[in-house]
């Protein structure tokens, strides 16, 4: 509805993780080279930790398209699976028919699949978001897959992202050899408030913004306050702010604006 009053290309602040719109603060720059590292080295796997919102699905798209050709890869978005369910999964997402395979056939159709890989030069990858619903059972399931190697390399390179939840998890006793394992971890935390600031300009630049809207010092700061420097909570605000905007039929986004929009998100809040 905005779009065309502010001469923007398309909407600036979507909750959708679109790489495109990713903004490399610093934190997000160390997770991005701690999970490329982690791949490219071989190490197994990988733990990329952070509150609800701060990015980490982005992060794991934009990493998705900047790895070579010679890169297979299978996301899993919703790991609330049994385990033969969640190795049939993985499976199919590396495009492998499994349909008539019980659990132990799967995982040596994996095995061929991985080992195929090995002798073409390529390079396999597992990611798995919201790794904090994992039961210990799934966990333990995927410590077994990151089993399957060679005398000297991993087949299979595992990135586990979730809440700060699945750091507490990784801590309970009976699922120290998969704690054991992860040799590379990293966890996201908020935006500061001059990040904050690049954050929403970088993606008003993004989306064809040319100085105009303009979010006020006050208004970011308010912002801030709000969001506490998720991006998520940043991109509901400033979209509702940018729509007030519109309605006030104002390029500047106040201190103002941003409280109308925090009543419309929160209805009752004190703004």
């Amino acid at each position: 509805m905005y779009l065309e009053y502010y001469g923007l290309s398309e909407p600036p602040f979507t909750i959708t993780p679109n790489p495109k719109f990713l903004f490399y603060s610093v934190k997000h720059r160390e997770a991005f080279n701690h999970l490329l590292y982690g791949i490219k080295e071989r190490k197994g796997f990988v733990q990329l930790t952070g509150e609800v919102g701060a990015g980490k699905t982005t992060l794991c798209r934009a990493l998705l398209e900047q790895l070579p050709d010679t890169f297979s890869t299978a996301l899993i978005l919703n790991p609330v699976l049994s385990a033969d369910q969640l190795v049939r999964a993985i499976a199919m997402e590396f495009g492998l028919d499994v349909r008539r395979c019980d659990r132990l056939e799967t995982v040596a159709v994996i095995n061929d699949f991985l080992l195929r890989q090995m002798a073409e030069g390529r390079e396999t990858v597992l990611i798995i978001d919201e790794g904090q619903d994992l039961t210990n059972d799934l966990l333990e399931q995927v410590r077994l897959l990151s089993n399957l190697e060679t005398d000297d390399r991993k087949l299979l390179q595992i990135v586990l992202m979730g809440q700060p939840e699945l750091r507490d998890r990784l801590n309970d006793h009976g699922l120290r050899q998969l704690r054991q394992r992860i040799t590379v971890r990293y966890h996201l935390k908020p935006l500061t408030k001059p990040e904050l600031a690049q954050y929403v300009q970088h993606r008003l630049h993004v989306s064809g913004g040319n100085g105009v809207p303009y979010f006020t010092r006050p208004a970011l700061w308010r912002i801030f306050n709000y969001s506490k420097g998720i991006p998520r909570l940043v991109n509901a605000v400033c979209d509702k702010a940018l729509l007030a905007g519109y309605v006030q039929q104002s390029d500047r986004i106040d201190w103002h604006l941003v409280g109308r929009a925090l009543r419309e998100l929160e209805g009752n809040i004190d703004a």
